[in-house]
């Protein structure tokens, strides 16, 4: 509000000032906040198409650059979970956070020749996501026009999806899991994590050497190695989405680090997103290209996806199927063909442009119901991640995909 009185008295302030000066005010409150709240932030700053780029900016430094904890409560939480500080359990352990994101921050320690990472999670954060979602609430019921049951359905998948991430010893076998699983990938690595050194607050792994992709983009990295990195993300996110059918669900730069030889370690797997398989077989049919399918199967899949109802009109039908069925297909352009560049920003404005007439069509505003199954909430994230990732890269990537999906 101060910013909007600022440009009564000074009406030379740009529209782009008051956006950055109020990003500003509202990261700095929700870095004071962190938790839930911060991990929200970081969440719409995913999305190229829901805020303005000044809020995208600040926003994103969420993702591993919050305002850190301070070293005697780090200490606190040693003494509480390991009954002794991190001084006896490692030979050095920096006093100062090297990253500090939303739920936890990371110290660099060392025992004997071995580097760690060791991630201390915020106190209190797990104890405070249900209000913080509370607080929250009344600004996604104005931002998605809907009713609150309906969106109760949303938030209790994303209240799920945060408790998980506040559980650091689901997180460390959810780590080890998933690691093992795609340790064939070339061009992918893992740290090891040692449970001995962790808890129910604390994760201890290997200190993983390398570049933020935001670093690594500022030394000017040749296009074949953004391709190599394109590529290995791109094969990491197929082997999990249609084999393993568990995802790392937080595509953001903060979770990867670009290597020597344009190799990507994946330091984080606090959101996971479990697959089911309805769920997997609908959505994915509908990213075919060409869809050969019988009319009331087709409704079934939109029946079953949640994209229609029985409230529906005959026309309402018809519209939100309409709807879905160009929105899907957009999104899953890059599986269409051989090979995709995603340095091409005219599909990311084809995305945008859509996302702009959905959002102020009158048919769909004037809608109270909620519009898709809440596990789509999670995979949509994912692949909107994932393609800002490779957009960010200007990968030229070969879009491998399963043998029944390339028909």
């Amino acid at each position: 509000m101060k910013h909007y009185t600022k440009k009564v008295v000074n009406p030379s302030l740009t529209k782009d000032e008051l956006h950055k000066n109020n990003a500003t005010d509202i990261y700095d409150s929700l870095s004071e906040l962190k938790g839930s709240a911060l991990k929200v932030a970081q969440m719409m700053a995913m999305d190229k198409n829901l805020l303005p780029r000044a809020y995208q900016d600040k926003f994103s430094m969420a993702q591993y650059s919050a305002p850190p904890l301070s070293y005697p409560l780090v200490v606190k939480t040693f003494n509480q979970y390991f009954k002794k500080g991190p001084e006896s359990l490692f030979d050095t352990f920096t006093t100062s956070a090297v990253n500090a994101a939303s739920i936890g921050q990371v110290h660099k320690a060392t025992k004997g020749d071995k580097e760690f990472a060791v991630k201390i999670q915020y106190p209190g954060v797990g104890s405070s996501v249900i209000s913080d979602l509370r607080l929250l609430k009344p600004f996604a019921l104005r931002l998605l026009n809907m009713n609150e049951r309906e969106l109760d359905n949303y938030m209790d998948e994303v209240e799920e999806k945060l408790l998980e991430e506040t559980d650091y010893e689901l997180e460390v076998i959810r780590s080890k899991e998933i690691s093992e699983a795609c340790n064939h990938i070339e061009g992918l690595n893992f740290p090891k994590y040692y449970e001995e050194m962790s808890n129910a607050r604390v994760i201890t792994m290997d200190w993983m050497k390398g570049k933020h992709l935001k670093e690594w983009l500022e030394t000017n990295p040749t296009q074949e190695a953004r391709n190599k990195v394109g590529q290995t993300l791109w094969d990491f996110y197929d082997h999990q989405v249609h084999s393993l059918k568990q995802v790392h669900a937080d595509p953001h730069p903060g979770n990867f680090i670009i290597q020597e030889e344009n190799e990507l370690a994946v330091i984080d797997f606090g959101c996971v997103k479990v697959i089911p398989e309805d769920f997997y077989s609908g959505y994915f049919s509908l990213i075919k290209k060409d869809l050969l399918i019988k009319e009331e199967e087709l409704d079934q899949i939109f029946y079953d996806l949640e994209f229609i109802s029985d409230r529906d009109s005959p026309t309402e039908k018809s519209y939100f199927k309409y709807t879905f069925q160009e929105m899907i297909s957009l999104l899953g352009k890059p599986f269409h063909e051989e090979t995709f560049d995603f340095a091409d920003d005219d599909y990311f404005q084809m995305i945008s442009a859509l996302a702009d007439k959905i959002s102020n069509d009158k048919t769909f505003r004037k809608s109270k119901q909620a519009r898709g199954s809440r596990h789509g909430l999670y995979i949509n994230r994912t692949y909107f991640g994932l393609y800002n990732l490779l957009n960010q890269l200007h990968s030229n990537i070969k879009t491998t995909k399963p043998e029944w999906l390339k028909s």
